[in-house]
């Protein structure tokens, strides 16, 4: 597991309509020694109220970093949703990894990645833990 790495969740939420659980694709943003995974949610969801320049955006209704067409299977312009996230637990992770519940899907490229985790340092909803993690993360880039 690195910085960068996208993954797709096979079974993170239920479907509000019929309790299917649902996929969502995530960025792995920080791995802080004998800490959690710092990550950020990917979403396509609302393209219309979603700015694409700049592509860090803090303000209302939706901040993000836009992505573009990450590629296979991500085909929809996406963005990486700067709103809290909890810190992921890494024994949690890599037992649903090994399960494939989730999935590896592709890796940032490293100036993607470094214009990424700048934006997510710097938004409201970051914890100064994970702006810590983050920026440690990007030094090590």
């Amino acid at each position: 597991m690195q910085v960068g790495e996208i993954y797709r969740h096979a079974e993170f939420y239920n479907d509000p309509m019929t309790g299917a659980l649902l996929p969502k694709y995530l960025v792995v943003l920080a791995l802080p020694d004998g800490g959690d995974i710092v990550a950020r949610l990917i979403t396509s969801q609302h393209e219309d109220a979603r700015p694409k320049q700049p592509p860090c955006h803090h303000g209302a209704p939706y901040p993000g970093f836009f992505f573009g067409v990450i590629g296979e299977p991500l085909m929809k312009n996406s963005w990486l949703d700067l709103r809290p996230f909890d810190d992921l637990d890494i024994d949690v992770f890599r037992g649903r990894l090994r399960k494939g519940v989730i999935t590896r899907i592709c890796v940032l490229d490293n100036k993607v990645l470094r214009a990424a985790l700048e934006c997510v340092a710097n938004a409201d909803d970051t914890t100064r833990w994970q702006e810590r993690c983050i920026r440690d993360a990007m030094a090590k880039l």
